[in-house]
C-alpha cells in the first residue's frame, strides 16, 4: 500500500479563542479535535502523522496526544518557532505569533518525502473527508505537472455566530479546478448577509462559493518553492510583526505560474469548528451527536 502522511498544523495561538483549542478537550471522553482527526485517518488508511507544535507545548503534547497513538501509527513532531528563518533574516522582536499555514507546512519538508495531507488541528473534518482525501493521494499521477487537491467546503457551512471568521474564498473552473483562492478574514452573517470587511471596503458573499477549511492534498514537490516563497514574504513583509503567510498565497503562486492544478474534492463531509470560547458547547454538542 502506499504510504501517505497526516500533516497536522497545531502550532497556532488561538488568539481568538483565548487558548490553545488543539488541546481542548471537546469530546464526552475527554477528546481532543485532532483525536478524531487522528482516528479517521487511520482508518482512511494513512500510515504517518506529523504535528507541527512549539516547543513549548511539547509536554502537554506529548501527554494528550502522542501517548495515545504512537502504538497506532508512526507519529513524529516538528515545531514552528519565530527564529526558524532562512539565512539573512532576523525574527522581528515585536512578533508573538507564528508566521502562518504555509510556514507551518515549510518546516515538516525534512519530515516528509511521501505524498501527504494537511488539515488544522482544531477542525472536524469527518471521516468521509479524510477516505476522499486518501484516495486522491493513492492514485498515480500520470500528469505533466502535479496535481494537488482541496476539500471543498460551502462557505454558508462554515460560519460563527460569535464573530468573524477567515476563509480562503475560492474561484473553480468547469472542471472543478482552482483558479483563484483570496484569503478573507473578517467574514460574518448579518440580516441574512454574508459579509467581509477589510482596508478595501466590504463585500457581499452569497454562501455558496466553495471555501478552504485547509484541507489540502500535495506531493513533496510543493515544498520546492516554498522556501522561496518564504523568503520573499519576508523581504516584503518581516517588518509588521502581525503579517503571515498563509497556504492561499502559495497556492495562488502555483496557479499563476502554470506549476500545478488543484482539484477541488467535492465531499458532503461535516464540518465544524471552535473559533471563539462561544462556539465550544455547539461544537461539543455536535460531536456528542455525530
Amino acid at each position: 500500500m502506499k504510504d501517505i502522511t497526516l500533516l497536522v498544523l497545531a502550532a497556532g495561538m488561538g488568539s481568538r479563542y483565548g487558548g490553545l483549542k488543539q488541546l481542548d478537550e471537546l469530546g464526552s471522553n475527554g477528546e481532543t479535535i485532532m483525536d478524531y482527526s487522528v482516528d479517521d485517518a487511520i482508518a482512511a488508511g494513512f500510515t504517518k502523522v506529523v504535528f507541527v507544535i512549539r516547543k513549548i507545548m511539547q509536554e502537554d503534547f506529548d501527554a494528550k496526544i502522542l501517548s495515545k497513538y504512537q502504538h497506532k501509527i508512526k507519529c513524529e513532531c516538528v515545531y514552528q518557532e519565530l527564529d526558524m528563518l532562512p539565512k539573512g533574516f532576523d525574527k522581528n522582536p515585536e512578533r508573538e505569533k507564528p508566521y502562518g499555514t504555509a510556514h507551518a507546512i515549510l518546516v515538516a519538508k525534512d519530515a516528509i518525502k511521501e505524498p501527504f495531507a494537511v488539515i488544522n488541528a482544531d477542525d472536524f473534518y469527518s471521516r468521509k473527508a479524510f477516505v476522499a482525501m486518501s484516495d486522491f493521494l493513492r492514485q498515480p499521477s500520470h500528469n505533466e505537472k502535479p496535481v494537488f487537491a482541496m476539500i471543498g467546503y460551502q462557505l454558508k457551512k462554515t460560519l460563527s455566530e460569535h464573530g468573524t471568521v477567515a476563509r480562503g474564498v475560492c474561484k473553480v473552473n468547469e472542471n472543478r479546478e482552482l483558479i483563484s483562492i483570496t484569503e478573507m478574514t473578517k467574514i460574518e452573517q448579518k440580516d441574512n448577509l454574508i459579509q467581509n470587511t477589510d482596508e478595501k471596503g466590504t463585500i457581499t458573499l452569497t454562501g455558496e462559493e466553495p471555501v478552504s477549511m485547509n484541507f489540502w492534498g500535495f506531493t513533496p514537490y510543493f515544498f520546492i518553492f516554498l522556501n522561496e516563497l518564504f523568503i520573499q514574504f519576508l523581504k516584503e513583509n518581516n517588518d509588521n510583526p502581525k503579517s503571515e503567510f498563509p497556504i492561499p498565497s502559495a497556492i495562488n503562486y502555483f496557479i499563476t505560474n502554470n506549476l500545478a492544478t488543484i482539484k477541488i474534492i467535492d465531499c458532503d463531509a461535516v464540518w465544524f469548528g471552535v473559533t471563539y470560547q462561544e462556539d465550544k458547547p455547539v461544537v461539543m454538542e455536535k460531536i456528542k451527536n455525530y
